[in-house]
């Protein structure tokens, strides 16, 4: 693999020096680098492939970094992290204390903003070309990226309809490829579709929006892109370029299955076929088994409404969108839409699961109080990757869900510490009893049972369970920290000492059962793998405090500061939950 002209490559001042042909064999040359890293050390690797030539063009046009990039989302900007001064390092990225799956301010000038969650890019970059007039600088250039995915998503719609009436030096890009890690929905994504072929009959919408439109061009030609960018980089006012690219171009196992190859793990560099995984005899994926028994349940239970914003395969809720497809909506990038839209749903009469990443519904917040709480209106939230979720790094752990959640009135949250637990409050949570919403919260990856496909069983809302009795110590956990604890008090010698409870609700919390807890032991500790701030061992310090207690309260869970990305496993380790460090805590607690 000829890597001679990429090597030289270091900052994007070096990248304006090459000649055209020389442009074109940089893009062959990157495109090689990134599937040779991703094969070998993961990640995110279609969209990157997807926009070698326009980052190339965009660095060879534009003066980085005083002119400023802004990606979204940042699933593809590999290239422009190996063009600008982390080539040396790429093999690092997501692993830890390597270099970010995303950009980020921190780690290089040529990173204008720090991105994860989509449709974020023109609001920020809006904000940037507005300072620069505010501060008489009229020749800076700003530039959002965004794909047609994220383009749909509110957010991105509320900064096109601001900078439209503003003569801000902003270029919005339009990558379109018709898919963001699933294909893109809606009816937007027809309308792109119709201007591709040259069949789109009403008038422009980015025009409407007083954008100077030009394209669609193609993505791929890199002279093409040059010309068009030079073009633009003299016109006033705000822009929109709409560039067409294929995901995934220069791999053909990446083109042709998109989805698989959005972050495909190891794969074969050459072939590019994906390196089997040793998953024999394993527990499924905990979103395995919420798609399988939202298929099940609503199969027997017509009611039954499945929603995700745009996590079909991610969440798994695509088995319920093949099986049963009027009943299961992808809506898009759209939390806000998604949590409302299933509000309305269960004023009806209906039964919406409402499937978010714990970290997205972060995006919605305002919608859970004011159109689902407030109202007591029966949604049930399905919140996936709750927890640490490993190296998509701290835009996209969901270690703050129990502290946002718990605060807001009649809202129940429930924690299973396994997958049948996952499957009964499913279960429970459709027969019609619940008058008020409910949050199952529920980690990202494999579960702990091979059996996990039992007969349904019905959970009486706000009851703990106790896992082990002891004579000394109560350790309190929430969720699948069950298993870690489990396994840190097995393997301590005098564990005939610590009783072990598995509270299963945060919300409302088991006063009886506390009551119990704190008037037979000592020293209680808490476990949970949220923020400590607000979270679930506030809750039981709250509860103690005002029955006045006065017991030892130890709490254990990630710290009042954002977790980089690393393994799950690193991860635990750094924030002292995985089973050895929890074990040594309770020892020394023991001990004390």
């Amino acid at each position: 693999m000829a890597t001679d002209i990429l090597k030289t490559i270091n900052s994007s001042e070096e990248l304006r020096s090459l000649s055209d042909s020389q442009l074109l064999q940089l893009a062959k040359e990157l495109r090689e680098f990134i599937i040779k890293i991703v094969a070998t050390k993961e990640g995110h690797l279609g969209a990157s492939l997807g926009v070698v030539e326009l980052t190339i063009a965009l660095h060879y046009v534009f003066n980085t970094p005083k002119d400023l990039l802004i990606w979204d989302v940042g699933h593809q900007a590999y290239g422009h992290k190996i063009l600008t001064g982390r080539q040396s390092v790429f093999e690092t990225n997501r692993q830890l204390y390597g270099i970010s799956g995303f950009p980020r301010r921190e780690e290089s000038e040529f990173d204008a903003f720090g991105v994860g969650h989509s449709s974020t890019s023109i609001s920020a970059a809006l904000g940037m070309a507005i300072a620069s007039q505010l501060k008489g600088d009229f020749k800076k250039q700003h530039i959002a990226i965004i794909g047609d995915a994220s383009i749909a998503s509110g957010m991105a719609f509320e900064g096109l309809n601001h900078a439209g009436v503003t003569t801000a030096n902003l270029l919005v890009i339009l990558n379109d490829n018709a898919i963001g890690i699933d294909p893109s929905v809606g009816a937007l994504k027809q309308y792109l579709t119709n201007v591709k072929k040259g069949t789109q009959k009403q008038d422009n919408i980015f025009e409407a929006l007083n954008f100077d439109y030009s394209g669609p061009i193609d993505g791929h030609n890199l002279p093409l892109l040059i010309s068009e960018l030079e073009r633009l980089k003299t016109v006033k006012g705000p822009k929109f370029l709409h560039v067409i690219t294929k995901k995934g171009k220069g791999l053909k196992q990446a083109e042709d299955n998109q989805i698989t190859y959005h972050a495909p793990g190891k794969f074969d560099a050459i072939t590019g076929e994906l390196v089997p995984k040793t998953n024999y005899n394993q527990p499924p994926k905990y979103q395995d088994v919420f798609g399988f028994t939202m298929v099940e349940l609503a199969r027997k239970n017509t009611n039954i409404i499945g929603i995700t914003p745009a996590m079909p395969t991610g969440s798994s809720l695509k088995y319920m969108m093949e099986e049963i497809p009027d009943r299961a909506f992808d809506v898009g990038i759209a939390e806000q839409h998604a949590v409302t839209l299933a509000a309305g749903m269960a004023t009806q009469g209906l039964i919406p699961f409402c499937n978010i990443y714990s970290t997205f519904l972060q995006r919605a917040y305002d919608q859970v109080i004011h159109d689902v709480a407030l109202q007591k209106l029966p949604v049930i939230f399905c919140l996936d990757r709750a927890g640490l979720v490993g190296q998509d790094g701290a835009t996209h752990h969901g270690n703050f869900d129990m502290a946002f959640l718990r605060c807001i009135p009649n809202l129940i949250i429930f924690a299973p510490r396994n997958e049948i637990e996952l499957r009964n409050m499913m279960y429970t949570s459709q027969l019609g009893n619940l008058k008020q919403p409910i949050v199952i919260r529920y980690p990202r990856g494999r579960g702990v049972t091979l059996n996990w496909k039992q007969p349904f069983k019905e959970i009486e809302i706000g009851k703990g369970i106790q896992l082990k009795k002891g004579t000394k110590i109560a350790v309190l956990s929430i969720g699948s920290m069950s298993k870690n604890c489990t396994e840190a008090i097995d393997s301590i010698s005098v564990n005939q000492s610590i009783s072990h409870y598995d509270m299963r609700f945060v919300k409302p919390l088991d006063e009886k059962l506390l009551h119990e807890i704190c008037k037979t032991y000592k020293t209680i500790i808490t476990v949970e793998d949220g923020t400590i701030k607000g979270g679930f061992g506030s809750a039981i310090l709250e509860f103690a405090s005002y029955n006045n207690y006065k017991n030892t309260f130890k709490l254990l869970g990630i710290s009042d500061e954002f977790i980089e990305h690393g393994t799950t496993e690193e991860l635990q380790q750094q924030c002292h939950l995985d089973s050895y460090s929890i074990s040594k805590f309770i020892s020394d607690c023991l001990n004390q």
